[in-house]
């Protein structure tokens, strides 16, 4: 037994069920172990046995089911061939459209009629195909019940234009109309999922330097082996995993352990492929290659985690399987039934045709996909980028929302927080800014930077002293008297250290730089953090208003994540969590029964994101957490956190409306189009009535999303 994986690309997918038909479909082919079809990627997951199959015969097996293999380049055209068939529709449908609304049909003539409806319909002949198709397949979808009721409607319509009946050609080029943008607006909405992970792969550099016999050679990156020395220089990513051999530097890996504050990498120090080294050379062994390196790991977390079923299918879609034939059943039978009472073929055809007219799913197919317009439409309006309808199904019944920290909640810089100067001394607190951005003055590092830009807002005379010395992860130091670093830097230099270590034991968010002075005295600390957000304590107490539990998750020391956890008031805090346990540390919690809503921005973030029930993006974040997350708060502001979690779940509630009355006419409108009133008060319905209500039916939808307009 050989197994194999591969993912496909599928076309043809228009709901749930087409999902499901495929997954059921393949699962009884011989070989193939397990089968996840996606809607929303319109990819399939399948895991098979390639001594059995091959993938061409599961290909094969795919487009038997009346699906197809699509490559890249089909999916990237599919919404400019969708918008092209919308606008196209509209622009033959409109004469018809206006003179159906003014109760002027008259004004058209029924060939013009028949000429601009067959036009439409063979701008839209794909769902036509499609919705055949499944029918034969016995596995009929939404694009099957477009199918019937423009089929019959266009037919008999015909038919009424040669022999002096009524035509209904109206209702065909309605239904095609909205259907078409529906179909538009999901594509869009579908396309993105691919970019993520092509945004992480691209993170990757393109080449490595190593040294070999002595020399710098440069090498493409899939050509680095296990134990090469790998040389980097400042400014430069990092190319591969590895254990440092030589060198100093401060290394920004905020894109994959969130941590704000460069870390500093020294011999025996392990380094991640794709950060950044900022200040000295480096040199490292390579430890990870490839497909083996924590990078790419990520991107194969992210992308099965996209790969999973959604938790939530929408109504309409698993209506849909039974209410198709259950329909044409109904209709059948009905005419069947009146053919036998009265011998009449057009009275049987009427209630054939009424049945099916006005049980035509315009206004099912209608109800999801104006309310996600309007939605998110006037979310867009508030800063919010709302992507797909699986967040508005989950919004609702998220239980527990998990922020990130860094970046998040927090600027995402080092910033000077306070001055504490040590009470033993008399040292005026400009006198202590001098020396500390005197010192800072010719530093690269990242804490010296914050204090010299901090420094220059003072207007404070800053020294240029001689004899300046940047000690590797320590701090540094001028004409070997003054110092500004850590603790390592003051025990070394013989300082006192008493002062250090109490501000240390201290529940203080952030990192101290001592500085001394002249005469080896430590005249105070400068503690450097990441500054919180200033609207993020607001945020936090609005979401635990409404019963929410709130977690923050950080790749940060638990010192400074829990000092933040608790000036925030939040419920759990989750620290020094790696990418790979962030996503876990997800998974537990839906293990428990929480319906999560993740808030991240940064790369690390990105698998959680997709694992996630509901994944939230900031805008100024990476371009992949913006991809993964299905909510994006473009304006970067965490006060839309609450506001897209309000929007979502209006713009469901008004879904369930518009399915509502989507329903009512149905439940209402088949049986007295199936002539149960007949009996009573002889009146059988008409096919031009049966058409209005079904028209009245799509505008009380549309014009219930429009609705949303008002909402404030």
């Amino acid at each position: 037994m050989e197994q194999s994986k591969v993912t496909l690309k599928i076309g043809g997918m228009t709901c749930a069920s087409c999902a499901s038909v495929i997954e059921y479909g393949l699962k009884k082919e011989k070989g193939i172990n397990s089968a996840s079809v996606n809607l929303a990627s319109e990819k399939a997951f399948i895991d098979f046995d390639s001594q059995k199959i091959s993938e061409k015969q599961i290909e094969k097996a795919i487009n038997d089911l009346g699906y197809k293999v699509v490559g890249e380049k089909d999916n990237k055209n599919k919404p400019k061939r969708l918008m092209w068939g919308f606008v196209l529709s509209v622009l033959f449908g409109l004469p018809m459209i206006f003179t159906m609304l003014i109760g002027q049909m008259d004004l058209i003539p029924k060939y013009v009629q028949g000429i601009l409806a067959a036009i439409v319909i063979a701008v839209c002949f794909d769902i036509w195909v499609s919705g055949f198709k499944k029918l034969a397949k016995m596995a009929p979808n939404m694009d099957s019940l477009i199918f019937i009721g423009t089929f019959v409607t266009f037919f008999y319509s015909l038919f009424g234009m040669f022999f002096g009946g009524p035509v209904y050609f109206e209702s065909a080029i309605f239904i095609l109309i909205f259907i078409s943008l529906g179909k538009y607006l999901e594509a869009i909405t579908k396309g993105k999922t691919s970019s993520a992970i092509k945004f992480l792969i691209g993170l990757q550099p393109k080449t490595a330097i190593i040294i070999r016999d002595w020399e710098e050679i440069e090498i493409a990156i899939m050509e680095v082996r296990v134990g090469d020395i790998v040389l980097v220089k400042p400014g430069q990513k990092i190319p591969v995993d590895g254990i440092i051999v030589e060198g100093y530097s401060a290394v920004d890996e905020k894109m994959i352990t969130g941590e704000s504050i460069p870390a500093e990498k020294k011999i025996g120090d392990e380094v991640i492929g794709a950060t950044i080294n900022k200040t000295g050379v480096l040199k490292f062994k390579a430890t990870r290659v490839g497909s083996q390196t924590m990078l790419s790991q990520i991107i194969k977390i992210v992308e099965d985690a996209m790969g999973s079923k959604a938790p939530i299918q929408l109504l309409v879609d698993k209506v849909s399987f039974y209410f198709v034939p259950t329909v044409f059943v109904i209709a059948l039978v009905s005419g069947l039934v009146w053919f036998l009472i009265l011998h009449s073929v057009v009275m049987a055809l009427t209630v054939f045709v009424s049945v099916l007219i006005i049980a035509c799913p315009c206004s099912l197919g209608l109800a999801t996909p104006t309310a996600v317009m309007m939605g998110t439409g006037l979310a867009a309006k508030n800063g919010i980028l709302i992507k797909s309808s699986k967040a508005l199904e989950i919004a609702k019944d998220v239980n527990m929302v998990v922020f990130d920290k860094t970046g998040t909640l927090t600027i995402g810089e080092p910033k000077v927080q306070k001055v504490i100067l040590n009470p033993e001394f008399n040292l005026p607190e400009e006198k202590l800014w001098e020396i500390a951005g005197s010192l800072a003055r010719n530093s690269n590092h990242p804490l010296s930077k914050a204090v010299y830009e901090f420094v220059k807002t003072k207007n404070i005379a800053i020294k240029n002293l001689s004899g300046f010395e940047e000690l590797a992860g320590r701090g540094v130091t001028a004409s070997g008297e003054f110092v500004m670093g850590n603790k390592k830097l003051l025990q070394e230099r013989k300082l006192d250290i008493v002062f250090a270590e109490k501000l240390m034991a201290q529940d203080s968010a952030g990192t101290y730089l001592f500085v001394g002075n002249q005469d080896k005295q430590v005249v105070g600390a400068i503690l450097l953090a990441d500054e919180i957000k200033p609207e993020a304590k607001e945020v936090i107490k609005k979401i635990k208003s409404k019963g929410i539990k709130v977690a923050m998750i950080s790749g940060d020391n638990k010192k400074t994540a829990d000092a933040i956890g608790k000036e925030l008031g939040i419920d759990y805090v989750l620290a020094e969590v790696l990418p790979q346990d962030k996503m876990s540390e997800i998974k537990k919690l839906q293990a428990e029964g929480k319906i999560v809503a993740m808030v991240g921005d940064g790369i690390n973030d990105a698998p959680a994101l997709a694992q996630a029930n509901l994944g939230i993006a900031l805008g100024s974040g990476t371009d992949v957490a913006m991809e993964t997350g299905e909510i994006v708060l473009i304006k970067d502001d965490l006060r839309d956190v609450v506001k897209a979690m309000d929007l979502s779940r209006y713009t469901l509630n008004k879904i369930k409306q518009n399915l509502f009355w989507a329903f009512f006419y149905n439940s209402i409108g088949i049986p007295i189009a199936m002539g149960i009133l007949f009996p009573f008060t002889g009146w059988m319905l008409n096919p031009s009535i049966a058409a209005g209500a079904m028209a009245f039916s799509s505008v009380s939808v549309v014009l219930n999303s429009l609705s949303m307009r008002l909402h404030k």
